[in-house]
């Protein structure tokens, strides 16, 4: 059940934190601080994707008052509730990333499922790119030219140095 954690804080305290932590995981799409945090800010961030699935005026404002950045609440209702459209719930992942080093808590990262997933998009595109352009290079139509012009280039030194010296051989002669 959101919002039983207390974390060793004040009310108005915690739920400032939390606040600020959400906005920054609607920002940049991750967070990283420790697991129970984590846990806590999933339920609220969550809670503000749905309210932007409902794209009312009414939840426009209930968004705004927690969230504390305009252009967070923006993005919320304009790109990251219309990609989850599709998805009831289940907008976060959170991964753990093993004990923090001073004092031992145990430290996770939470991630906006919609980032990771345009990151594997971005992914698997960039991988069929490169095969097409391994394919492109393998084809014998460029390699031709490509070697008719080094072998040019490999001539054309011989015959300059050539002309170079029989000036000098001439000289000597004389």
């Amino acid at each position: 059940m959101p919002g039983t954690r207390k974390l060793g804080r004040t009310t108005a305290n915690r739920m400032a934190m939390l606040r600020g932590m959400v906005t920054l995981l609607l920002e940049t799409g991750k967070v990283d601080t420790t697991l129970t945090r984590a846990k806590e800010v999933r339920a609220l961030a969550e809670k503000m994707i749905t309210l932007g699935k409902k794209n009312t005026l009414a939840t426009r404002r209930q968004a705004l008052a927690f969230i504390t950045k305009e252009d967070v609440v923006k993005k919320v209702f304009d790109q990251i509730a219309p990609e989850n459209a599709n998805r009831n719930g289940g907008y976060t992942a959170i991964y753990k990333l093993g004990p923090r080093r001073g004092d031992g808590a145990e430290m996770a990262r939470i991630v906006l499922l919609s980032e990771v997933e345009k990151k594997a998009a971005e992914e698997k595109k960039a991988s069929k790119k490169s095969k097409k352009a391994a394919k492109k290079v393998e084809a014998p139509v460029e390699e031709a030219p490509v070697e008719a012009v080094a072998e040019e280039a490999v001539e054309a030194p011989a015959e300059e140095t050539a002309t170079e010296e029989a000036p000098a051989e001439e000289a000597t002669e004389a």
